[in-house]
């Protein structure tokens, strides 16, 4: 029998903090990122990919000239993402002898 996939809400997505990390390690060193829209209704939709790959520093969340609460807000996103690559590195080494899948 096959097994159901689940999912989580673009505003879960989002509030936990794996679209920071997923624009910030990955898509914004290649002048990409994920774009969100909240609706009038509070909805939440990835809507699109921003494109700046004709930028040679690609896109930047400049959190060198952040506040302090945006900031905090960061590493507690990041700290969230990684509890949960922590949780699922001891079965990804042992599958793969890295936690990222080797193509």
């Amino acid at each position: 029998m096959e097994e159901k996939i689940k999912y989580i809400s673009v505003e879960e997505f989002r509030k936990q903090g794996f679209l920071q990390e997923v624009n910030r390690c990955f898509l914004h060193p290649l002048g990409l990122a994920l774009e969100v829209t909240i609706d009038d209704n509070g909805k939440e939709t990835i809507s699109g990919i921003w494109d700046s790959r004709d930028d040679p520093e690609g896109i930047i969340y400049d959190l060198k000239n952040s506040d302090e609460h945006r900031i905090k807000k960061f590493v507690n996103n990041l700290e969230n993402v990684n509890s949960y690559r922590e949780l699922h590195r001891k079965a990804r080494e042992e599958m793969f002898g890295n936690i990222i899948e080797p193509i």
